[in-house]
This record gives C-alpha cells, sequence and structure tokens, in this order.
C-alpha cells in the first residue's frame, strides 16, 4: 500500500466512527429535549415493557455517564443512565426499551446473543494479546525478518475480536425491533412518534455498524500484509 493510500486508509479509520459518533450525539440531544406522549421515564418504560414481557425479576438501576445504558445478563438489570432514568422524553423511551430488548433476547435464549456472550473470552485476547502479537510481527517484519507464525497467531486472535463486533449487528438490531414493536404495542408511543423513535435507535445502530466496518478493514488490511510476505 502507497503512503498516500495508507493515509486515506488511517483517515477511513478515524472519520467513521466519529461520523457515527456525531450521529448518536445529534439525534440524542434533540429527541432527549421532546416528551413522549406517553410522560413515561425511562425507568418507567422500561419497568412496563419488562412487566409485561413477565420479566419481573429483571431490575432497574440508574448508572452515572451519559449514554452509559446497558443490559448486564448476570445480574439480569437493566441500568440507565441519569438522563433516560429520570426523563420523560423520546430518546428516553427509545433508549430504556433498546436495552430492556437485550432482556427479552436474554429470556428466550436468543441464539447470537448467547453466540456473543460465547465469544467474549476470545474477544478480549483478541483485543489485547493478539494486537501484541500482531504488533511485533509487523516489527520483525519492517527490520527483514518476516517471522509469519507470530503475526499469523496475532491475526487469527483479532479475528475473534472482529467475530465479536460482526455477531453484535444481529443483537443490537434485533433489540431495537423488539423496542420498537413493544412501545407500539402497549402504547407507550403513538404512530406519529414512530419515525422519530426510529431515528434514536437506527442513530445508535450505526455506531455498532462503524466499529464492526472498522474491525473488518483492519483484518483485511493484516490479511494482506501476511500474504504479501509469504509471496
Amino acid at each position: 500500500m502507497s503512503l498516500t493510500g495508507y493515509l486515506i486508509y488511517l483517515a477511513l479509520l478515524l472519520i467513521i466512527p466519529m461520523i457515527a459518533q456525531g450521529k448518536v450525539k445529534s439525534a440524542y440531544n434533540k429527541y432527549s429535549q421532546i416528551r413522549n406522549s406517553s410522560g413515561m421515564t425511562g425507568a418507567e418504560v422500561a419497568r412496563k415493557i419488562l412487566n409485561d414481557n413477565g420479566l419481573n425479576d429483571v431490575t432497574i438501576e440508574e448508572t452515572k455517564g451519559e449514554l452509559s445504558d446497558h443490559y448486564d445478563p448476570k445480574a439480569k438489570t437493566v441500568r440507565l443512565s441519569t438522563d433516560n432514568y429520570h426523563k420523560p422524553s423520546v430518546a428516553a423511551a427509545a433508549i430504556a426499551a433498546h436495552e430492556v430488548g437485550h432482556a427479552i433476547q436474554d429470556a428466550e435464549e436468543y441464539a447470537f446473543l448467547k453466540f456473543r456472550s460465547a465469544l467474549v473470552p476470545a474477544a478480549q485476547i483478541g483485543t489485547s494479546l493478539g494486537q501484541w502479537l500482531i504488533m511485533i510481527g509487523l516489527l520483525i517484519t519492517f527490520f527483514g525478518s518476516f517471522s509469519p507464525v507470530i503475526l499469523l497467531a496475532g491475526i487469527v486472535m483479532f479475528s475473534a475480536a472482529v467475530l465479536f463486533q460482526v455477531v453484535t449487528l444481529p443483537v443490537e438490531f434485533n433489540a431495537s425491533n423488539q423496542a420498537m414493536a413493544q412501545m407500539v404495542s402497549s402504547g407507550i408511543i403513538r404512530n406519529d412518534e414512530e419515525r422519530e423513535t426510529k431515528k434514536v435507535l437506527n442513530a445508535a445502530a450505526m455506531t455498532y455498524v462503524a466499529a464492526a466496518l472498522v474491525a473488518v478493514m483492519e483484518l483485511a488490511r493484516l490479511i494482506l500484509i501476511y500474504l504479501s510476505q509469504r509471496d
């Protein structure tokens, strides 16, 4: 890869996530200021959907930070950031419902969620140890002594982290679909609010798409380096 091509590649690695994050912040900032028609806070939305699905044992907690919302499958807990926990906004309802979507997936033993959970240890190793092996392999190559075993081992480990990012996509999209269906069926949002709610959910989903795209691009680059050195 030429210097120009490599600089363009690096720019894409930076720009793609930045665009995705910008869309999330823009959508969240806009719709966190718009009250949802039911007047329910994120915590109330989460509790209603959980109860409607018989998940009375799943708890809801407030957590610090902005957009730090998540579902903890080990603790069976939906954690909502302060604003989303307390505000009756369109954004709060959408995000709370999305996290409850993960709780529903957990209860239904959704295949992709189980697969992603099983990948966590390998992904963590691939992100840490795999990156070090890749760096060592590339440094050795740079100084003129190609070591295919070290670089290949790093690539294989890093592949687990990439697979984790890819498998995350159906998990997140399914949770968003669950969120929309639950909010509509339970009357949390009106028909005219569906478009606004989808904008929040779609913007959030794009961050996962961007992360997966960047990971796949980096894996492809490393594989090409490995193959070029073998020729």
